[in-house]
């Protein structure tokens, strides 16, 4: 990996055309733009898992996390990587994928998995954070759903609002046949609908209040690829 010597528009077209990807790195004592070969990058793309990266630039090491991937609208080969730099004692906020773990006494009683959230934030230690965040199901009966404040993981903070519905068991053709005292399709429905609605609520309001924040860095996100 090579430092950009340009971060200009012309600089950045020459590189893809030499088969160079430009990339940045944030959360150091400055900015570090520098460019990759694509298939150096392959295995830390096309994957859901999340991986603490050792980057070697000009002979100088870096531990770093892959942040964001901006894709070529049709080919689909990367145009540009932000990465940023981590430290052991220095927690990092990422987004972590699910994954759905248990034997739902719901989904054997003929209920529909239901996932509304692949990916959720957290903020921990490096050396706290797990490849995926698991989710266990096997006792969601029909009608019942995990939210973001049911879940807890050792040395790591959810960042997500709490009410936001991760997973759940609903109900489907196979289960309207339903024993008595189970919760009937459209009861289901409307818990259902009813925890959309406050999740919705809750990342508006906090979506409101960092607007001003997401907007700079957005902004900081366009230059870097100039």
């Amino acid at each position: 990996m090579n430092l950009r010597k340009e971060t200009g528009k012309k600089s950045t077209i020459e590189l893809r055309s030499k088969g160079a990807v430009p990339c940045v790195m944030y959360g150091g004592e400055k900015n570090i733009h520098f460019t990759a070969k694509t298939n150096d990058l392959r295995h830390i793309i096309y994957t859901h898992n999340i991986y603490l990266i050792k980057l070697d630039i000009e002979g100088k090491q870096y531990k770093a996390m892959l942040k964001d991937i901006q894709f070529h609208p049709v080919t689909d080969e990367p145009l540009h990587l932000d990465f940023i730099e981590v430290s052991e004692n220095k927690p990092a906020t990422v987004e972590l994928p699910v994954t759905i773990t248990g034997s739902s006494v719901g989904i054997k009683a003929g209920g529909k998995l239901r996932q509304r959230r692949r990916f959720l934030k957290v903020r921990g230690l490096v050396s706290d954070l797990p490849e995926t965040l698991d989710v266990d199901i096997t006792d969601l009966n029909i009608g019942q759903y995990l939210k973001v404040g049911d879940l807890n993981y050792p040395n790591l903070e959810l960042l997500d609002p709490s009410r936001v519905m991760v997973a759940g068991v609903g109900a489907s053709r196979i289960s309207k046949g339903m024993e008595e005292g189970e919760v009937p399709a459209k009861a289901e429905a409307e818990v259902e609908t009813e925890a959309e609605a406050e999740a919705e609520s809750d990342e508006k309001g906090e979506k409101g209040e960092k607007g001003e924040k997401h907007g700079k860095t957005e902004k900081a996100a366009n230059s870097s690829e100039e």
